[in-house]
């Protein structure tokens, strides 16, 4: 009889029963995941549209008890921003600008991240059909994403390596094409961090102030109503004040202005929405562009030229932060703001879908700014 145990046995081993079942990768990553208490990961990210591929250098910081600290540099234009998550708030930072905007968000935990484990794990546990195959250097585990501002994005593929820890994953389009892929280059799941390391205070450079300088004065193009029709007047109507304002001081000093010396235009606009008003206002700091597009999809894009801010600019927004090709943008219920290539840019609209202005921005980013410092 025993005999016949060991022979038996011997047939389940050959035939491969010490191999890790589907169930078992699983288990073993959420356990493996759930008990790290802090991580540090670095990799790159590619974002791809229609025409372009954009590559970020990536740095991923997580601290148990929801904190968390993603780096981002474009590759191409050397833009770098921020994106923080510390016990008091949600922060998306342009250091550069010396200018962050402060979320009231349920960040990241209302959408999937592919850059943090911890949303991962969670993408898994929420798709009852979850896959999970053998592949050459470990397994692959396929899972639906949940992208609420961006409905393209329908299911991504998680590479595991031969230790079953995460070092790719890659989200899809219906059409079966990436469009963002994430490379894990190394990882420290024992990081030691603790809360200091995810203060906003980290990020405000100081910027050399001119005794007179009145920088901290300009005129935001933030506005109370997301309509754009009332964006456009609310600027009208506070350029007088402003100028008035900026006008004591600038026949006393010489002010850092930048202008744009040509208008960006969108290479997407919704169909029959046509071009129909372009003006430009002078400011304290340079000029503004405003740019009002209407038909079916009626909208204004304002465009304007950045310099940085002596103090730290901190713009509330009732919204999300959301990933474009070039930056990483501030979404609310009826407007889009971002920063890229040295201009600021203001997007509004009560009839685009979300799609629609990501797809705007983004075409934005094609076309590089051309401004002048006097």
């Amino acid at each position: 009889m025993k005999k016949w145990l060991l022979i038996i046995c011997m047939m389940f081993m050959l035939g491969g029963c010490g191999k890790e079942t589907p169930e078992n990768v699983l288990s073993n990553l959420k356990k493996e995941v759930t008990n790290i208490k802090s991580y540090k990961i670095t990799g790159n990210m590619e974002i791809s549209n229609d025409e372009e591929t954009f590559t970020y250098s990536l740095e991923s910081y997580y601290l148990k008890d929801n904190y968390y600290k993603v780096i981002l540099v474009n590759q191409t234009n050397n833009h770098e921003q921020i994106i923080l998550k510390n016990n008091d708030d949600i922060y998306v930072i342009t250091p550069a600008l010396n200018k962050s905007f402060k979320f009231q968000s349920e960040w990241p935990g209302n959408s999937s991240q592919a850059y943090l484990l911890g949303n991962i794990i969670k993408d898994i546990e929420n798709d009852a059909k979850t896959e999970v195959t053998e592949s050459e250097n470990g397994y692959i585990i396929k899972t639906s994403v949940n992208y609420p501002n961006n409905d393209d994005l329908k299911y991504q593929k998680i590479y595991l390596n031969d230790k079953k820890m995460i070092e790719k994953v890659e989200v899809y389009d219906e059409n079966d094409i990436v469009k963002i892929k994430v490379t894990f280059d190394n990882m420290d799941l024992k990081a030691g961090l603790k809360e200091n390391d995810f203060k906003l205070e980290e990020y405000i450079k100081e910027q050399p102030k001119n005794e007179n300088n009145n920088s901290d004065e300009k005129s935001e193009k933030t506005c109370e109503n997301d309509s754009e029709t009332s964006c456009e007047e609310q600027i009208n109507n506070n350029e007088t004040s402003d100028n008035t304002t900026n006008d004591n001081t600038l026949n006393n000093k010489t002010e850092e202005t930048t202008n744009i010396e040509n208008i960006i235009y969108p290479l997407y606009i919704p169909s029959n929405t046509y071009l129909t008003s372009s003006e430009t206002i002078e400011t304290g700091n340079g000029n503004r562009v405003i740019l009002t597009f209407s038909g079916e999809k009626n909208f204004v894009l304002i465009e304007e030229a950045t310099i940085a801010n002596s103090d730290m600019e901190i713009v509330p927004v009732y919204g999300e932060p959301l990933l474009l090709s070039e930056s990483i943008g501030a979404l609310s219920a009826n407007s889009l703001s971002w920063d890229v290539n040295n201009i600021s840019y203001y997007l509004a609209s009560t009839e685009l879908t979300v799609s629609e202005m990501q797809s705007i921005a983004n075409s934005l980013g094609n076309t590089t700014l051309v401004s002048n410092t006097k």
